[in-house]
């Protein structure tokens, strides 16, 4: 795999930079607010900078892409468990608060 990534620069910069831009925007973005469109700009520039570096390493044996591949599938397990446990929690939360009350006398 090593080999077909060294062989293959413009596809291992491709995965490198979406890695990156997802891990940026799933655990570094703010939720609230957006930054103003320059700094966004610059953000990426910047991203994508760092990614060619990054390939650069990948092409001299490192496991660059594989490396990132198990931090996404850790961002998208939590990310799974996330869901779960709001969708448990709201089908739980309807049918037991009810007869609680009613057996609590309120």
């Amino acid at each position: 795999m090593q080999a077909w990534f060294s062989e293959h620069k413009l596809v291992t910069y491709i995965i490198i930079l979406a890695f990156t831009i997802y891990i940026f925007n799933a655990v570094f973005r703010p939720q609230a607010k957006r930054l103003p469109i320059l700094k966004e700009v610059l953000v990426y520039l910047m991203m994508a900078l760092g990614s060619f570096i990054l390939m650069i390493m990948q092409v001299d044996k490192l496991p660059i892409i594989q490396c990132m591949a198990v931090a996404v599938i850790m961002m998208l397990m939590l990310r799974g468990r996330q869901i779960y446990d709001k969708w448990k929690k709201g089908r739980s939360g309807h049918a037991g608060t009810e007869p609680r009350n009613a057996e609590n006398g309120q």
